[in-house]
């Protein structure tokens, strides 16, 4: 089992090369989980057991972290889907219809949560691990989520002063989750997950993305920078347009999520691996339909792309969800593990 290093993530993240190649992903399967753990997965109710469970699924699995979620309640709760449902439309399951419902809505509020839960980390972290902390979905994703992407849609036109409320509340609760989550010593980075794009374009103008999103994500990124941690952005989609803002403006350290059929991580690579670290990328639909050894020498070749350059951790473009083939993921990681 190799030993955890997160100054290699450190490393990344400030653009440059880390001591050996480096692995990222957002997170694995349940089945994967509990055949790196070696266990059942436990209740995630029990909190400490199951940040537990996927540490040591991260450490054997050979990453230099683990990705710990936020504490217990701080959720933006919605009308629950079919978990059988392998899809669902982004209109479907909304709660906040007008002012009225805005103003009944439960939020969540950090302030109540148990954040020393990350405190109590420590103990379970191997030695030279961290802990890189996601978010409960980003400000755009719950604003979907609340509203339904339609209605959010329409909503930009005829309520605007009201979606902007929206907005404001969810990112300010989201900033507060940070500026909570990130100056504990368990905590080396933190993700903030946030899907932007379709494969064709963002789902607001970048004119709407200034107007409503883009000023929480400064507060996001400056409340992690502030406690002298570095920060990622996870966000699928055709970002190309707003690539600048995300760099220069927003400052983000990473970027995660790639596919093929809107810039291969080669590509994204070398276009922005000065300006921000690329993390992850071989492309999903590849990991699941080649050969293990064909996503072998595709990794192979991305570490050897970065080698000298760094800025560059492998994974998969999005995440190993539970249909991705286990020897094609492990030929992935082995990559950067020989």
């Amino acid at each position: 089992m190799r030993q955890p290093k997160f100054d290699n993530i450190r490393k990344i993240l400030d653009r440059s090369k880390p001591d050996r190649p480096t692995l990222f992903e957002f997170f694995l399967n349940q089945p994967l989980y509990e055949k790196l753990a070696k266990e059942p997965m436990p209740d995630i109710l029990q909190r400490e057991y199951y940040n537990n469970w996927i540490i040591n699924a991260f450490h054997t699995a050979g990453y230099d972290y683990a990705t710990i979620h936020p504490p217990e309640g701080m959720v933006f709760k919605t009308q629950e889907h079919n978990a059988e449902e392998k899809s669902y439309s982004l209109n479907d399951y909304s709660i906040i219809k007008d002012r009225e419902s805005f103003n009944n809505y439960q939020w969540p509020d950090p302030d109540k949560c148990d954040y020393s839960i990350y405190d109590r980390l420590t103990p379970y972290l191997p030695t030279g691990m961290k802990a890189i902390v996601c978010g409960p979905g980003g400000v755009l994703e719950n604003a979907i989520a609340l509203l339904g992407y339609d209605n959010m849609c329409i909503m930009t036109l005829t309520e605007p002063e009201l979606l902007k409320d929206i907005f404001d509340k969810i990112g300010s609760i989201l900033v507060r989750h940070y500026e909570l989550a990130s100056p504990f010593d368990s905590v080396g980075a933190l993700i903030s997950n946030d899907d932007w794009g379709f494969n064709s374009q963002t789902m607001l103008s970048p004119e709407d993305f200034e107007k409503y999103l883009f000023p929480w994500h400064r507060k996001i990124a400056a409340a992690c920078h502030n406690n002298g941690k570095q920060v990622i952005l996870h966000s699928c989609g055709q970002l190309e347009k707003i690539m600048d803002v995300i760099i220069d403006d927003i400052a983000y350290d990473g970027k995660h999520s790639y596919e093929d059929k809107i810039m291969p991580v080669e590509e994204a690579y070398e276009k922005y691996h000065s300006r921000i670290a690329i993390l992850g990328g071989i492309d999903l639909d590849f990991v699941c339909r080649h050969t293990p050894d064909e996503v072998y020498e595709r990794s192979r070749k991305m570490i050897e792309r970065s080698a000298e350059r760094g800025s560059y951790a492998l994974g998969t473009g999005n995440s190993v969800p539970y249909y991705t083939p286990d020897e094609n993921y492990f030929s992935m990681t082995k990559a950067a593990l020989i």
